[in-house]
């Protein structure tokens, strides 16, 4: 593997996403693949919600979720290591950004983690159900 790893995480739950990081760049290491590190905020300009935010919500948002990004990837993978992870902060619906950035990106495989699954062990999370079922990569899901 030449390409990229792409490795999605919720930074709202770094306790549960390092064990998806450090699989990550474990697979990314034994490829020799870069690490690409996303996560996605939600777009809340498009609805009525949207309405009750101001102008700069977003972009105050996606700051701070690149900072929370950085603080994880630093935390979990040292700062030797952080140095060559590319982090990108996306803002949409989180399956959709991530199949359009492991596309965009040239990713070779998607490292996303299995949260709040419904009746325990039986069903993934609906983003990892999502992008395991239209990724046109592989798909490595973390159970935590």
């Amino acid at each position: 593997m030449s390409g990229s790893v792409l490795c999605a995480v919720d930074v709202s739950l770094p306790a549960v996403d390092t064990v998806v990081l450090q699989k990550a760049a474990k697979l990314a290491a034994m490829e020799g693949a870069t690490l690409d590190v996303i996560t996605v905020i939600p777009d809340f300009g498009m609805s009525v919600v949207g309405s009750f935010f101001d102008k700069t919500h977003t972009d105050q948002a996606m700051e701070e979720a690149k900072a929370a990004l950085n603080t994880l990837c630093t935390d979990v993978l040292g700062r030797e290591a952080n140095a060559k992870v590319r982090h990108l902060v996306a803002v949409g619906t989180a399956y959709e950004e991530i199949l359009k950035t492991s596309v965009a990106a040239g990713s070779e495989l998607i490292v996303i983690g299995a949260h709040k699954p419904d009746f325990k062990d039986y069903l993934l999370g609906p983003n990892a159900a999502r992008v395991a079922r239209h990724a046109t990569v592989s798909v490595h899901i973390v159970r935590s």
